[in-house]
C-alpha cells in the first residue's frame, strides 16, 4: 500500500445513540451514512462504492439513492469496517471508484428491523463446542482468558482495572453510557456472568452506528474537514472456532495484521500516539497491547493497571470509554475507527494533545479474525 493514497473525509455516527426504539437497524445505517456524507461536504450523488456488514450493501444503496459501480461486503464481525476501509483505499488506487461508504447500524438493545440470527457459519461450533455448553461470547471467550490467567498470573483485579481505566475516559465523553466513576471492587461486585467475567467486565448492548467517507488524498484536499489518511493496514484470519486457537494466551489474528499494518506503514511502537483496541470484554485490551507489540507477553494487565493507557499516561487507548463504557451495539469496530479521526482532527472530547497518528485493532468474531489500521493526519 502506498502511503497516503486514500483518505477519511467524512466520519459521523447516528444522531442518537443507545436505546434507539425509534430507528430500525436499516434506519441506523443510513441515519450514519447521511451525517457521514455531509460532514464531508457531499451528496449521495457523489458516493460511487459502498461498503457495509450486517445489512445487505444493495438495501443501504438504495435507500440512499445511491448506484455504487463497487461493493464490498465482507463481513468476518466487529473489525469488518476496518478491512472495508483498506479495501476502499485499495480500490481508490486501482481506479475502481472515487468516494466510497462505509455504514454500521444495529439496533443492537431494541431489536428493530433485525432479522433472524443467521448460524450457518457456526456449523462447525455447533458440532464440536455447543456440545459441551459454551454458546456466545460470554462463555467462549473466557475459555481463552483462563488460560491466559493460569499462564501469566493475570488476577480479576487487573481485569477490573480494564473497565476502571475506560470508566475515567468515558467520563471526559459526554456521549458515553457509563460516565460515573467507579473502582476496582465496584467492578467486581457486579453480576458474575460467566467466571471471570462480571458484567461490567463484558460490553454494552445499545443501538447506533457510524459511517465514513472515503476518497484519493488527492480528491480531500477539496474536502472542507481536515483529512484522515490510511498510512497502512492489514487484516488476518485464523479459526472461527475458538477451540482451535494456535495458542489460548495470544491472536494469530492479532499478531499478522498487527505487524502487517505496522510494517507497511512504516512506523515503530514509539511513534503511535493514539491507540483504539476493541475491546468487546475485558480481556481484549490485554491481547490487544501485547500481540500489537506494545509490552511483552504477561505484562498488559500491570502496564494497564499502571495507568499507562488512562488519561495522562504514556499511551491514551480507548480514550471514548471503549465498547464497555461508550457505546457497543454489536460490533464495535466502526466506534474505534470514529474516535481515531476524531482524535486525528483534534476534535475528540477527550482529546489526546498533538496526535499525529492512531492505531485502530480490531477483532471479528472470538478471536477468528483481526484488522489493523494505522490513520495519520499529516
Amino acid at each position: 500500500m502506498s502511503k497516503h493514497r486514500a483518505a477519511i473525509v467524512g466520519a459521523a455516527e447516528t444522531t442518537l445513540m443507545g436505546t434507539v426504539p425509534t430507528m430500525s437497524q436499516l434506519q441506523l445505517h443510513c441515519d450514519a451514512a447521511l451525517n457521514a456524507i455531509a460532514d464531508a461536504g457531499l451528496t449521495p450523488a457523489d458516493i460511487d462504492g459502498i461498503a457495509c456488514a450486517e445489512e445487505m450493501p444493495w438495501l443501504v444503496a438504495k435507500h440512499l439513492g445511491i448506484t455504487p459501480v463497487w461493493v464490498d461486503g465482507t463481513d468476518v464481525g466487529g473489525c469488518s469496517y476496518i478491512m472495508h476501509l483498506s479495501h476502499a483505499a485499495a480500490a481508490i488506487a486501482a481506479g475502481l471508484c472515487t468516494t466510497v461508504l462505509i455504514t454500521h447500524g444495529e439496533s443492537g438493545r431494541s431489536q428493530v428491523g433485525v432479522g433472524p440470527l443467521d448460524m450457518k457459519w457456526t456449523d462447525m461450533h455447533r458440532q464440536f463446542e455447543l456440545p459441551y455448553g459454551v454458546w456466545g461470547p460470554p462463555s467462549l471467550f473466557t475459555i481463552p482468558v483462563l488460560r491466559f490467567m493460569q499462564t501469566y498470573g493475570l488476577t480479576e483485579e487487573q481485569l477490573a482495572m480494564v473497565h476502571v481505566v475506560q470508566r475515567q475516559w468515558a467520563a471526559l465523553n459526554p456521549r458515553a453510557t457509563l460516565r460515573d466513576p467507579i473502582d476496582v471492587d465496584g467492578v467486581l461486585s457486579s453480576r458474575m456472568v460467566c467466571y471471570p467475567f462480571r458484567k461490567l467486565m463484558c460490553c454494552l448492548v445499545t443501538d447506533g452506528g457510524g459511517a465514513l467517507v472515503v476518497t484519493s488524498a488527492d480528491r480531500a484536499k477539496d474536502a472542507p474537514g481536515r483529512p484522515v489518511y490510511l498510512l497502512g493496514s492489514a487484516e488476518a484470519l485464523e479459526m472461527p472456532m475458538i477451540s482451535q486457537m494456535e495458542d489460548f494466551t495470544s491472536s494469530k489474528a492479532f499478531r499478522v495484521s498487527a505487524s502487517r499494518a505496522f510494517e507497511r506503514a512504516g512506523i515503530g511502537h514509539r511513534d503511535v500516539d493514539h491507540l483504539m483496541i476493541y475491546d468487546a470484554f475485558a480481556h481484549l485490551p490485554i491481547y490487544g497491547l501485547e500481540d500489537l507489540g506494545f509490552v511483552r507477553p504477561g505484562e498488559a494487565g500491570a502496564f494497564i493497571a499502571e495507568g499507562h493507557t488512562a488519561p495522562g499516561g504514556e499511551l491514551p487507548t480507548n480514550t471514548n470509554g471503549g465498547g464497555l463504557c461508550y457505546m457497543h451495539s454489536g460490533r464495535y469496530g466502526m466506534y474505534a475507527l470514529q474516535e481515531g479521526v476524531r482524535q486525528l482532527r483534534g476534535t475528540a472530547a477527550a482529546q489526546v494533545p498533538d496526535a499525529q497518528i492512531s492505531v485502530v485493532h480490531g477483532v471479528g468474531g472470538m478471536f477468528g479474525a483481526g484488522a489493523t489500521a494505522v490513520l495519520t493526519n499529516q
